[in-house]
Formats: structure tokens, C-alpha cells, sequence
């Protein structure tokens, strides 16, 4: 990603923050505690016609280094 595309990333992140408030608390608390292998994590989408879309993933070792790259942008 280049720096321009980058500053757009941050600048987008920066708004999201400020509209969803409690989600870098919660992205802290798990990264406090550390996602590990073996541990699941659980997606829900609900669409505003109450459709529930979900679904669910075991961490494997090799999926490790991407969710700690995630940390790296302060997510």
C-alpha cells in the first residue's frame, strides 16, 4: 500500500472510531489477553431486515501472524 492509500486507511480507521466507540476497547481487551490457538471467534451480521448471517473459526498456528499484523495498524 502506498502512503497515500495508507493516510485514506488511517484517516477511514479514525472515523470508524469515532462512530463505534467501544470497538478499539474491545479490540484491546482481546489483545491484552491474547488470541492463541484454538480459540474461536465468532461473527454475526445482522442486516436491518434481521437476516442473521454468522459464522465461527478455530484459530490455527498458521493464522497467527496475520491477526497479529492487524495489531500492527491499531486494530
Amino acid at each position: 500500500m502506498d502512503f497515500g492509500g495508507m493516510m485514506k486507511f488511517m484517516g477511514a480507521w479514525n472515523t470508524f472510531k469515532e462512530n463505534h466507540p467501544k470497538f478499539p476497547a474491545f479490540c484491546k481487551a482481546v489483545a491484552q489477553r491474547g488470541i492463541k490457538e484454538d480459540t474461536v471467534i465468532e461473527i454475526v451480521v445482522t442486516t436491518p431486515d434481521n437476516e442473521r448471517i454468522e459464522t465461527s473459526l478455530k484459530v490455527k498456528a498458521s493464522d497467527l501472524e496475520l491477526l497479529r499484523g492487524f495489531g500492527n495498524f491499531g486494530i
